[in-house]
């Protein structure tokens, strides 16, 4: 495989690379390139082609546009692989927002730097009431967009190489999440308890329920006797029409434990449902949605959220999305000491570093608390180690001289008698002792001033055991110090 140049004006030159004959016609086929550049640059690109064409990634030049193929990835691809509330969300950023900007530019012709540059003006121009930027996670999501329909082009084999991994989309900035306090959830509940949505908050704060999960909700989901229910499916709106659907991943369909309070309020609010349904003469069924109108017709999703918010008015409490319900119940449950794996188990996430890093605000105190109910755990057994070594201390010399006793080894001198004076069954031992290593704390001293540690140490042990002292005695005896 050969290619030549030629110069067709100035700064325009005509790459041609030979790629043989034709196997059926034996005609020779040639390859035409245009490019624009100086010479220098011009006879570099032949060298490219050909290595492009031998290696099989060689992608002929096309008029399309970004716009079309984003177009053509949306109907060949995304509609084959996500869910409609997906593909709808997709259609509404590349129409509204990539393809205005990008849609123009030829495809193959689409480098890095005009992706970043679109990110740069969407963060501070992009809002479409021209009011400001969009947020990082916004932009984020376009990128993820457009990098994944020009990985697709990638395979298809218009393209031959994805522009996008070439750029730094904006670092994602986790916002604190908004909850409410213990004090704060009493005003809200009261402010709820007279509205219709008094049932659905409650048992979002109570479960950390998705706001479309509690909406698809049915009895023969709820075991009332058992105090469970069970995830099975999830309602939203798309296009003015109501779609129920599987939870968004295999972890979300799960079974979850009602609270005692909760269990009650549900056995209540299903009285009061089924004579409000004889009055219609719509009778309650299993098959109902638990929370609907009163004709059994499900809620709109964006209904609930706008009463929502009206309530946290009326309760005089700072705005915040339904979802925040959820980030509300996972919060106290972790302050309340509920080990995270349960937490998110509840919460249906597929891992529990997912729980830990969403709820890693909380975890600092959660840290501290830990660390307390440690030290009250163990600190009663450490005092009785001191106590010993302490009464050990204060007969020998502790002042680090010739005939002097170091703290470790008292240490350990007192926890080896503390395993010999709780021993189960001191005859035994007697019989058969255990093979013990001379403790090294007598080491360096005179004979006298041994014995008289040792007189202390077993004086200290048979007052644990002072049912059978000589035996104890014995075993120290033999085993520490020779006689």
């Amino acid at each position: 495989m050969r290619g030549h140049i030629k110069q067709r004006a100035k700064g325009s030159w005509s790459i041609v690379i030979d790629v043989g004959r034709d196997p059926q016609t034996g005609k020779r086929q040639q390859q035409w390139h245009t490019i624009k550049g100086t010479k220098k640059e011009a006879e570099a690109k032949p060298r490219e082609l050909i290595d492009a064409l031998e290696k099989g990634v060689f992608v002929k030049p096309s008029k399309m546009t970004v716009g079309e193929w984003l177009e053509e990835w949306l109907k060949n691809y995304a509609a084959l692989h996500v869910s409609p509330r997906t593909l709808e969300g997709y259609k509404f950023l590349i129409r509204r927002h990539i393809a205005p900007a990008l849609g123009a530019l030829e495809l193959t012709k689409l480098e890095s730097r005009h992706l970043q540059n679109y990110y740069a003006k969407a963060l501070t121009t992009g809002r479409l009431n021209g009011e400001g930027g969009l947020g990082n996670r916004s932009v984020q999501y376009q990128h993820r967009i457009i990098s994944n329909a020009l990985k697709y082009g990638l395979r298809m084999g218009v393209l031959s190489r994805n522009v996008a991994q070439a750029v730094d989309p904006p670092r994602l900035v986790r916002k604190p999440l908004s909850v409410l306090s213990p004090e704060d959830l009493a005003r809200f509940l009261k402010a709820a308890k007279d509205t219709i949505y008094y049932p659905i908050l409650f048992a979002a704060l109570y479960t950390g329920m998705r706001r479309g999960e509690l909406l698809a909700l049915r009895w023969r989901d709820i075991d009332l006797a058992m105090s469970t229910l069970s995830v099975v499916n999830s309602l939203y709106r798309l296009n003015r029409q109501t779609v129920i659907k599987e939870p968004k991943s295999q972890h979300s369909r799960r079974m979850i434990a009602l609270p005692p309070t909760l269990t009650l309020m549900l056995s209540n609010y299903k009285i009061e449902q089924a004579r409000q349904r004889e009055i219609i003469d719509k009778p309650l069924s299993d098959n109902d949605f638990v929370f609907a109108h009163i004709d059994g017709e499900p809620i709109d999703p964006d209904t609930v959220t706008q009463a929502f918010g009206n309530i946290l008015q009326k309760a005089g409490l700072p705005h915040m999305r339904f979802h925040d319900l959820r980030h509300t119940h996972a919060t106290l449950m972790l302050k309340a000491g509920i080990h995270p794996k349960i937490v998110s188990e509840r919460l249906g996430h597929a891992k529990v570093s997912i729980t830990l890093d969403i709820y890693s605000h909380i975890l600092p105190g959660l840290q501290e608390a830990a660390a307390e109910s440690f030290d009250k755990m163990l600190k009663p057994k450490i005092l009785d180690v001191e106590d010993v070594s302490k009464m050990l201390a204060n007969e020998g010399d502790l002042n680090g001289g010739a005939d002097g006793i170091r703290t470790h080894y008292l240490l350990t001198a007192s926890q080896t008698l503390s395993r010999l004076s709780y021993s189960p069954t001191p005859k035994s031992l007697a019989k058969s002792p255990p093979k013990l290593k001379r403790v090294q704390c007598f080491s360096g001293r005179p004979q006298a001033s041994r014995r008289q540690s040792l007189a202390m140490m077993i004086k200290s042990v048979n007052h644990h055991t002072p049912k059978q002292p000589s035996v104890t005695s014995l075993i120290i005896a033999e085993r520490v110090l020779p006689m």
